[in-house]
């Protein structure tokens, strides 16, 4: 396949010597796939915004460069710009003028125009869903719509290569479905390639084909979700919801000796502190390995001791749990 973004040794330090450094990106290299969704998985902090506008010409590295289809973005500015579309984080739309009125302007920065602009302007509206609200000035729109008339305005120009900084930050759960959507589609339906940031290990684990988690300025792991997670040696956690009926410590203490793979077992009572905060079932939780394989015999045991189960849930290693092994934190600390 062909490589559409690739990093050599990409590093940024802002300040100086005489007043103080700060290393805030320390040598990335990497390379993305034609047709990749490829996120950069990192808590606040991490590098990801400065990684990306090194990559998108906005700042200048330190060391190292970046290449947008074999263009560099230091020597060959112009020819790697054409071929990429940017989508930051702050919405850049100007609030008194409409969404074609704005999209007529990004269309013209990128040197479009005529039936071309026309034409470009109504598929990027009906796109991202917007065509019926293209009239109205963007100060009335709501911040879902905002971002995805942002989004917009990046794919004017039919990029090869999208970046999207944290494309969902601050709107409701249904805008944020349609935005995720939209990524999905610009892979499948356009074969586009697709530079993400997040610090949700959720959107990264649904959307990406690669993942690099980033943690202070430096790439510590990078891979599939699936070949991320099984990095990890992590145990799946497995959540009966139990009702109103006590366990007894007995129970609790067949379930560990005598189901292999069990490491820990605890009860949290209805409207006890923790994860069962305000519940009116108690929950019976259970750490253990191959939790599934384990499942069939602790759900044996809890029915002979009586206990009526109203539901199972099966929470498996993700990518949450791979930055809390490798960093000893979690990723939203």
């Amino acid at each position: 396949m062909d490589i559409m973004v690739e990093t050599r040794d990409l590093a940024k330090t802002f300040g100086s010597p005489q007043k103080g450094e700060v290393q805030a990106v320390k040598g990335i290299s990497l390379q993305i796939q034609k047709g990749e969704i490829f996120s950069l998985l990192g808590p606040n902090g991490a590098g990801k915004t400065t990684t990306i506008s090194m990559i998108s010409g906005l700042t200048q590295p330190t060391r190292g460069d970046a290449f947008i289809g074999g263009f560099s973005i230091t020597h060959q500015p112009l020819e790697a710009k054409r071929l990429l579309g940017v989508v930051p984080q702050e919405v850049a739309l100007y609030p008194t003028l409409s969404a074609r009125q704005n999209l007529e302007f990004f269309g013209q920065m990128y040197g479009l125009g005529g039936q071309d602009l026309k034409r470009r302007i109504d598929a990027m509206l009906e796109f991202v869903e917007l065509s019926d609200r293209q009239s109205d000035r963007i100060e009335t729109y709501s911040g879902g719509m905002k971002r995805r008339i942002n989004i917009a305005a990046g794919l004017l120009h039919d990029p090869q290569v999208v970046y999207m900084d944290e494309p969902t930050v601050g709107i409701d759960p249904q805008s944020r479905r349609r935005i995720l959507d939209t990524v999905k589609q610009l892979k499948e339906q356009r074969g586009m390639t697709v530079l993400y940031t997040t610090h949700l290990m959720e959107e990264a684990q649904e959307l990406s084909d690669r993942v690099g988690i980033i943690d202070h300025g430096e790439i510590i792991a990078m891979g599939t979700p699936g070949e991320l997670v099984q990095q990890v040696v992590e145990q799946d956690r497995l959540i009966f919801k139990v009702g109103e009926t006590p366990v007894a410590d007995d129970l609790l203490t067949r379930i560990r000796s005598s189901v292999e793979g069990v490491t820990q077992v605890t009860y949290d009572p209805p409207g006890e502190s923790g994860e069962n905060k305000a519940n009116v079932s108690g929950l019976l939780i259970v750490n253990a390995m191959r939790g599934r394989k384990a499942l069939p015999f602790i759900l044996h045991l809890v029915e002979d001791a009586g206990i009526n189960i109203d539901s199972v849930e099966v929470r498996e290693p993700d990518l949450e749990a791979v930055f809390l092994h490798l960093t000893g934190r979690a990723l939203r600390d």
